[in-house]
């Protein structure tokens, strides 16, 4: 395990392999880990494919547990994706390189517009792999925002501390809220969260979700920015309550230069989604 201090927080990463370098921003929603890439801790596409270890086979994988989550660390702010697009292209520079192919799947898959709307010179195509959208995700992000809130102002701060380790994630426990993760491995970061202001920490929580969650189709770029966006992009859709497919299709309608593969869940799998990355990673000249 390495890491870095990006803006301040610690940031735990992984670089595998060489060649093209492939930025990866892993699914996961709030849980977004390296672990999501493997086959111990990925599902479907990414546990079959064993998704970092056979990625940095083909590109320079660059991937790492986005702040608060895994073993990153966090600082209690409101969130944006100015806030992560910051990370990512810290990461990327970092990782010694000025331009990458991005991959981001889920909520990852927003983060990559965001981060392609800022900073489209980096960018040697899109791969966004189940983007997250609809309002069941709209839905579901508030709702577990108001869970959060709800909790810390029946049981305070220190009942998330305690409750953390058992899930390690906002998705996996809404309870815990997004700055539940780094309280597991960092006492000191722990230390300050039990002895905040607690109308402060609600603002920031309603801040960061009015942010994050303010529109079905994910807001990583809005839809004018993505309308402007003339970046190849390869689009793999999902087809649940989270990753809508309506999502994708409109991503696909608003991108200049955006293909869609006609695949749907449970048809995918981790071999024909590597063919897909690999083939447009071709079909770039990569």
């Amino acid at each position: 395990m390495a890491n870095t201090t990006i803006n301040g927080i610690k940031i735990n990463y992984e670089i595998v392999g060489k060649g093209t370098p492939l930025l990866m921003f892993a699914p996961g929603g709030f849980g977004s880990t390296i672990a999501r890439w493997t086959a111990a801790g990925g599902k479907r596409e990414w546990k079959e494919m064993d998704g970092l270890a056979t990625l940095g086979k083909h590109f320079k994988a660059i991937a790492y547990d986005r702040r608060e989550a895994g073993f990153s660390g966090g600082r209690i702010e409101p969130l944006t994706w100015d806030h992560y697009v910051l990370e990512a292209k810290a990461m990327l520079e970092f990782a010694g390189e000025t331009k990458a192919l991005i991959l981001g799947s889920c909520m990852g898959a927003a983060l990559a517009t965001a981060f392609a709307e800022r900073h489209p010179e980096m960018c040697l195509g899109l791969c966004l792999h189940w983007p997250v959208g609809g309002y069941r995700w709209l839905l579901k992000g508030q709702t577990y925002f108001q869970r959060h809130m709800d909790f810390v102002r029946a049981n305070g701060f220190a009942a998330v501390v305690k409750r953390a380790p058992e899930k390690r994630s906002f998705w996996e426990d809404a309870e815990i809220g997004p700055w539940g993760p780094p309280t597991v491995h960092d006492a000191e970061f722990a230390a300050a969260y039990v002895k905040q202001d607690m109308d402060r920490y609600f603002k920031v929580c309603e801040q960061t979700r009015d942010a994050l969650f303010n529109d079905t189709q994910f807001s990583g770029a809005g839809p004018a920015a993505l309308m402007k966006m003339d970046i190849p992009t390869l689009i793999l859709s999902g087809n649940d309550s989270s990753h809508a497919q309506s999502a994708s299709l409109a991503t696909k309608e608003l991108m200049p230069d955006a293909e869609l593969w006609d695949v749907l869940p449970p048809h995918q799998n981790g071999q024909n989604t590597l063919e897909q990355i690999l083939k447009f990673k071709s079909r770039l000249g990569l």
